[in-house]
């Protein structure tokens, strides 16, 4: 798959995601006011936000289609990452919001209003089809190895959670007779919102600060140096990276008396091998030293004795 075609398709999945959440945050909150049921508004609400991440995901999408340029040599695939922190950041605020209204409704002393039939209804309706979107973001954002469709897919898996526990707040509320449970139901979504958006933020931390935590393409690559013949040591091996790319760095020693042709080769041979043998590689940079070169101001990075357990 072309990264292209990669960016069309996550363009796409969003703009999936936005009309139908748009869909399902109108007639949730129309109803909710209709019915009189904070906890469906509050649903509806929580749906308003999966619009703008959307709406998000399609504008990164067309930024990350750039080609690299002077400024940006390793392409625009970052703006990624920083999507998927503007959905938490909405989430998180969307969620104490809908906190602030639930409280002060159970709070404030007045008469709660029993919602209507329509609105466990509507909180049905929002069950499927927030299982459906969920479904198709998590499939799409796996296929494309999106991290930001795959946070918005998660954010949305826990909707299905969210319009499930409206639904049952609505049922009991119904059938026992208590309207309280519909602004309890809707202060436990408000919650829920704030856990998911801070759990979304702290799941895409790892590009921003370049971890990588992937031991087994450590492993491939230092299986790949060492079966080569005439290369030792492979030391300060680093993996980051951009978007869905790796971007891969590492040292090797080679004879002294080597001469640069051959070295270069051996270099060219390593970088292909690392290509067949890991997937989505953006780059590879393998600095040749000499055998039993010491570097005092060499940069951290990984040997195969940090793996030894």
């Amino acid at each position: 798959m072309s990264e292209l075609s990669r960016e069309k398709r996550i363009g796409i999945v969003s703009v999936v995601g936005a009309v139908g959440n748009t869909l399902l945050a109108v007639m949730k909150i129309v109803v909710g006011f209709i019915a009189g049921s904070l906890s469906l508004i509050a649903d509806g609400f929580d749906s308003v936000t999966d619009i703008f991440t959307s709406l998000i995901g399609v504008f990164a999408a067309r930024v990350m289609s750039k080609p690299p340029d002077k400024e940006h040599p390793y392409g625009h695939g970052r703006v990624e990452s920083i999507a998927t922190k503007i959905v938490a950041f909405i989430i998180v605020l969307a969620g104490f919001g809908l906190a602030k209204q639930a409280v002060g409704n159970l709070l404030s002393g007045e008469e709660l209003v029993q919602p209507g039939l329509i609105a466990l209804i509507a909180a049905a309706i929002s069950m499927v089809g927030k299982t459906m979107l969920a479904f198709y973001k998590f499939r799409e954002g796996k296929k494309l190895s999106s991290m930001m469709l795959i946070a918005d897919a998660k954010n949305m898996r826990n909707d299905v959670a969210i319009s499930s526990t409206v639904f049952l707040g609505l049922l009991f509320s119904k059938v026992l007779h208590l309207p309280i449970l519909d602004p309890i139901a809707a202060l436990f979504v408000s919650v829920w919102i704030i856990f998911v958006g801070f759990q979304v933020f702290t799941e895409s931390l790892s590009e921003l600060m370049e971890g990588y935590s992937e031991k087994e393409d450590y492993l491939k690559i230092f299986a790949i140096v060492e079966s080569m013949e005439g290369v030792e040591n492979p030391h300060r091996v680093r993996i980051r990276t951009v978007n869905n790319m790796l971007i891969i760095d590492l040292d090797i020693e080679v004879d002294p008396l080597m001469c640069v042709r051959d070295a270069h080769q051996i270099a060219v041979n390593i970088e292909r091998e690392i290509r067949q043998a890991l997937d989505n590689v953006y780059d590879v940079l393998v600095h040749v030293e000499p055998i039993g070169n010491v570097e005092h101001l060499e940069k951290y990075g990984l040997c195969r004795d940090d793996f030894l357990e």
